[in-house]
């Protein structure tokens, strides 16, 4: 998948349209349809990049000055018509570090002018922090229901004052709080508080010759917002506060020339001059999303996420949002709501990944495939025909390296494959056959790894990407023409994929033949397997896509025993073996120790002595070992490690 944009969720249900002008964050991608090509912008003259230069800016520049506080109406100490307004005590040092805490407040008319009925401080991450209902002092003439939301019905039972929501502010606002509003001296005055760092997004975007940009429309064209609909009975207070905040931030992470080069004048008269029209061309649209097609039908989304996520999907209409504090509870809240909905949504929010974490992640994933795709096979008979041996286990698919084990009482042999499937295949063929004479086992490294390996294998054989795929190993340069020759015996034959060899271009041994479906599948398999064709294969573990992400995949592997140790190409390895190799001396006297061990009397101690050394290249501690023959055979294992250095001096038998 490719990386998600700020708000994905809303992008995969259709609420993201196509890019609309400049360079816009993918919040905003299709949020206001406009001009497929660019217009030419002269940045110079935007009041944005006039007020604030080009460079991104901290949280201290954005504040408003007290000569702007002035400009502007805010309440401010000293001034005759904020005689009786109280200070939030908010007088500590502010840095770009400081807490932001949007605010919104909605006022109905009383008889005294415009007062406060409805406050909502939302701090950083979206998480409201305060959210009351207040009842006015005087007598209410209007509710101005149309953007408040405010009725009599649901004033009538509060009995918060305007008194108790100053004091709870002077309690919730630390001391370098920093207010963040759209037009926020208007709230302030409802509240009749005095507050000195404000940021005033209204004036943060700010427009030609004073203007203002409205908070739908920016909450539109810079967050892809829908906010304040107007099938809605008023305005969200908290949902304002949230969107302010969320504007704020946007400005401090993307800076002025970004916004700039949104050309937001341009933007708000096009909007302009689109406004809906009532004819049935005016409400078509061209793209339906998910919510639309849930509201033709009468239903809802259900979106459970954090408090402190913020999304798109949350000022959705359509959209019940339930908001929790952790995960866990938002697995609780799924349990109980998702079959309610036609429709659900449930994310889970997790801390990023560091880089160094995720390089971590992936090296361990590309061994634990390296160790996936290996077998031990044995044990196997001293006098065994390796070359034998070697073909057998190549017939199940290309080796990368393979390695004789001789640690063990009895040889084994390790085969790094080149695919899981061939891995799989081997264990599946050999596993409890008799193989030279002896009854082997053919299974995997156990590590920490490799402990799921069986779940794992049975989940990607049932994956849909690999249901009617079937891999096939013994194939010849030959095959394709030939399978198109019997095309009609294998119905349903979708794509065959023959991998090459990347640097001599060769055909390799195996390929992977596609199906429609799991029975055509089936049926090929059981074909190109019979006598006729002579090949190996089963179904398919790896998708396409798996073998080109690991195909920087290293060599080495961690695997118990012998180091694996990958020679320049596989016939050095296998020569490796007639030579003076120090691992292959010490098996060759193995097996002569061996001899001597059973010519000796039952009860016999065995002492041996491995002196240590002392070099330049430093010291090792030496090793005694000691064990007694018993009659009984199935000591032999147990003593032939104690043995096996009798050639060594200083040996006593």
């Amino acid at each position: 998948m490719p990386p998600p944009s700020s708000d994905f969720l809303a992008d995969i249900i259709g609420l993201q349209k196509k890019q609309i002008i400049g360079n816009l964050p993918k919040a905003m991608e299709g949020s206001l349809p406009f001009a497929s090509s660019k217009v030419s912008i002269n940045l110079q003259k935007d009041p944005i990049i006039q007020k604030y230069g080009f460079k991104k800016v901290g949280l201290t520049r954005c504040l408003l000055t007290k000569e702007e506080m002035k400009t502007y109406h805010f309440p401010l100490q000293g001034f005759l018509d904020c005689e009786n307004f109280v200070p939030t005590k908010c007088n500590g040092s502010v840095t770009d570090n400081s807490p932001l805490f949007g605010l919104d407040c909605e006022m109905c008319l009383t008889s005294k002018g415009r007062e406060l009925t409805r406050i909502s401080l939302v701090a950083e991450g979206g998480g409201c922090v305060m959210d009351e209902l207040v009842k006015p002092d005087n007598k209410i003439v209007d509710y101005l229901t149309s953007f408040s939301g405010i009725t009599k019905k649901i004033l009538n039972p509060v009995t918060t004052k305007l008194k108790d929501v100053q004091r709870r502010l002077k309690i919730l606002l630390p001391p370098d709080a920093v207010l963040v509003g759209h037009s926020l001296d208007l709230d302030l005055r409802a509240l009749k508080m005095i507050h000195p760092y404000v940021i005033d997004t209204s004036l943060l975007y700010v427009r030609e010759q004073g203007r203002r940009f409205k908070l739908k429309f920016l909450a539109k064209a810079i967050l892809g917002k829908d906010i304040q609909c107007p099938d809605r009975l008023g305005h969200d207070a908290t949902e304002d506060a949230r969107t302010t905040l969320e504007l704020a931030r946007y400005f401090l992470k993307y800076g002025p020339k970004k916004i700039a080069e949104l050309n937001l004048e341009a933007l708000f008269s096009y909007q302009e001059s689109q406004e809906p029209r009532n004819t049935a061309e005016g409400v078509q649209r061209l793209n339906t999303s998910v919510l639309e097609c849930l509201d033709s039908v009468g239903q809802k989304l259900l979106f459970l996420t954090q408090e402190a996520d913020a999304s798109a999907l949350s000022s959705s209409k359509n959209c019940q949002t339930i908001k929790c504090l952790s995960n866990k509870e938002v697995l609780e809240q799924a349990r109980v709501e998702i079959p309610l909905f036609p429709f659900s949504i449930v994310q889970f929010s997790f801390e990023p990944f560091s880089p160094n974490l995720t390089q971590e992640m992936n090296k361990r994933i590309k061994i634990k495939w390296t160790e996936m795709s290996t077998v031990y096979a044995g044990p196997f008979n001293k006098n065994c025909n390796l070359s034998a041996l070697k073909r057998l286990f190549k017939s199940f698919g290309p080796v990368q390296l393979m390695t004789l084990v001789l640690e063990t009482h009895q040889p084994h042999l390790c085969i790094q494959y080149e695919v899981l499937e061939a891995a799989q295949l081997a264990i599946e063929s050999l596993d409890g056959v008799l193989v030279e004479g002896s009854c082997i086992k053919v299974q995997r490294p156990v590590t920490e790894l490799t402990l799921d390996c069986d779940t794992l294998v049975n989940e990607l054989e049932q994956d849909s990407e690999n249901r009617g795929t079937i891999y096939l190993s013994g194939v010849s340069e030959t095959f394709k023409e030939h399978l198109l020759q019997h095309c009609s015996i294998f119905l349903g034959l979708e794509a065959m994929i023959l991998p090459k060899d990347l640097k001599s271009g060769k055909q390799k041994g195996y390929c992977f033949l596609r199906f429609k479906t799991f029975g055509s599948a089936q049926r090929a398999l059981n074909i190109l397997t019979g006598k006729d064709w002579k090949l190996r294969g089963r179904h398919a573990l790896t998708p396409r896509h798996l073998h080109a992400w690991l195909r920087g995949l290293a060599r080495e592997s961690r695997l118990p025993g012998v180091r694996v140790i990958p020679p320049s190409s596989e016939q050095e390895a296998w020569q490796m073996l007639n030579v003076d190799h120090p691992k292959i001396a010490a098996w060759h006297w193995g097996r002569k120790i061996e001899k001597l061990y059973h010519n000796l009397c039952p009860g016999t101690l065995c002492l041996i002595l491995l002196p240590g050394t002392k070099s330049t290249h430093g010291s090792l501690s030496g090793l005694g070992l000691m064990g007694i023959k018993d009659e009984e055979e199935s000591t032999i294992p147990q003593t032939c490690v104690c043995e096996s250095a009798h050639h060594l001096p200083g040996v006593i038998s």
